[in-house]
């Protein structure tokens, strides 16, 4: 089986780490629009313009299900390219809910959204959480960890001073922490100390490769075998190329 795993840049690598641990599929092509990173500032239109033209990209390759690796681009496209699309087109933020309704039965939890300016203000975490029963949700827009994680920064003073910045108006660490950008895996251990180890951190990788067990019936395949990994970029492919080597090894 073929997958195609689509992001705004490099944040989708968290992604397609998960989905290589979880042996599901024979190949992989990864394509980060690098050339228009971020989406996370970006306008509804323009993300949706962007994530079709990624629909297009994809056509010639055959794939059999497309993972967007995005949380930007599956709040704002994911219906869009469903219509347009003629296999299955999977987003992060439903298995990111499946994941906090599998891990947290008390609706009076509360539950800590974080993620970049353009995925909050879609308000699809906030909604799909409401609409589970779910009470206690704050969110919060949290872009600058996108360029510290991309500088390779994964502790120590610059990124402290910036959860101080951030997490300021959380009271006490919450039952949940949903991290709303594929970045944010990267930065995982330190929110998780910040919090003092008290709240479960949502994964979206993680979430995801459980999504698409349940959902789609594409179980793990017995003889451990890696996927044949194709990346692609609309600018730099070598620069995606050496952060995936990078992080690949690092998740």
């Amino acid at each position: 089986m073929k997958a195609g795993v689509f992001d705004s840049g490099v944040g989708g690598l968290t992604v397609l780490k998960s989905i290589l641990n979880a042996n599901m599929f024979d190949e992989i092509i990864y394509y980060g629009d690098t050339a228009r990173v971020p989406y996370g500032v970006k306008d509804k239109q323009t993300i949706i313009n962007f994530s079709l033209e990624a629909l297009d990209f994809f056509a010639p390759h055959h794939i059999d299900i497309l993972i967007i690796a995005c949380n930007t681009a599956s709040a704002y496209a994911l219906e869009e390219m469903k219509e347009k699309s003629p296999i299955p087109v999977v987003g992060v933020i439903e298995p990111g809910i499946q994941a906090v309704k599998n891990k947290i039965t008390d609706k009076d939890a509360s539950i800590l959204v974080i993620a970049t300016k353009a995925t909050i203000s879609s308000k699809m975490y906030q909604d799909k959480l409401h609409a589970c029963g779910y009470t206690q949700i704050q969110s919060l827009a949290t872009g600058l960890f996108v360029p510290i994680v991309e500088e390779g920064i994964k502790d120590g003073e610059i990124l402290e001073a910036t959860m101080r910045y951030y997490f300021s108006s959380v009271s006490k660490p919450p039952e949940a922490i949903i991290l709303g950008c594929t970045h944010f895996p990267l930065i995982a251990p330190a929110i998780d100390v910040f919090f003092k180890h008290k709240s479960t951190l949502i994964h979206s990788g993680n979430a995801i490769v459980d999504y698409l067990q349940k959902n789609y019936g594409i179980a793990q395949k017995q003889i451990k075998k890696q996927a044949k990994l194709s990346f692609y970029a609309s600018s730099n492919v070598s620069s995606l190329k050496e952060t995936a080597q990078k992080w690949l090894s690092y998740l």
